[in-house]
């Protein structure tokens, strides 16, 4: 009797359709449910992005500014470069801020 029992109750465990395999598909659809949620928000950040760049020109100007360095006319652009080797007898009250001042037009 305990072998017939152990029989019908192989199938249930550990056949093709058996609690352990569906346990198994049951943690992969999970981890698949949490990829696809990351995708998402990452996709509906990229179309924020992109009705940005369609609609506005903030976005293009900010992008043009800050990848290829480009500046409007009449603008002065003003960039502090950090000396690399610290003075401690440099006065911080003389308006150079520990680096000298490059512009460009």
């Amino acid at each position: 009797m305990l072998i017939l029992l152990a029989l019908i109750q192989y199938p249930l465990w550990l056949g093709k359709g058996g609690w352990l395999r569906v346990y198994e598909l049951d943690q992969q659809v999970n981890k698949q449910l949490d990829k696809n949620d990351a995708l998402a928000a990452r996709n509906a950040k990229l179309a924020g992005e992109v009705k940005d760049l369609k609609e506005g020109t903030k976005a293009i100007e900010e992008r043009a500014r800050m990848e290829h360095g480009m500046i409007k006319d009449k603008e002065i652009f003003i960039q502090v470069v950090p000396n690399k080797k610290a003075n401690p007898s440099t006065d911080s009250t003389s308006g150079n801020a520990g680096g000298n001042p490059t512009t460009a037009r």
